[in-house]
């Protein structure tokens, strides 16, 4: 399953959001240095989807708050 995410780091609270097309909105404590971010953004997609970490790939958007993920 690929998913389009837009990323906020350095939000107050954690939240994720969803659109009408599918796609998500994540606000992440962590800022977005040395990948503290994009390990926030996975260890939350892991819980709501009830997956193991090692499933959740970023596939494009590593340094970009537009991202596209690819769950197993």
């Amino acid at each position: 399953m690929k998913i389009s995410i837009k990323v906020k780091p350095n939000s107050q609270q954690q939240k994720i959001e969803e659109l009408a097309d599918g796609s998500l909105i994540i606000r992440l404590k962590s800022p977005p240095r040395d990948g503290k971010a994009n390990q926030e953004l996975i260890e939350m997609l892991a819980k709501k989807f009830q997956v193991a970490k090692s499933q959740i790939t970023i596939k494009a958007g590593l340094s970009s708050k537009n991202k596209l993920i690819e769950i197993v």
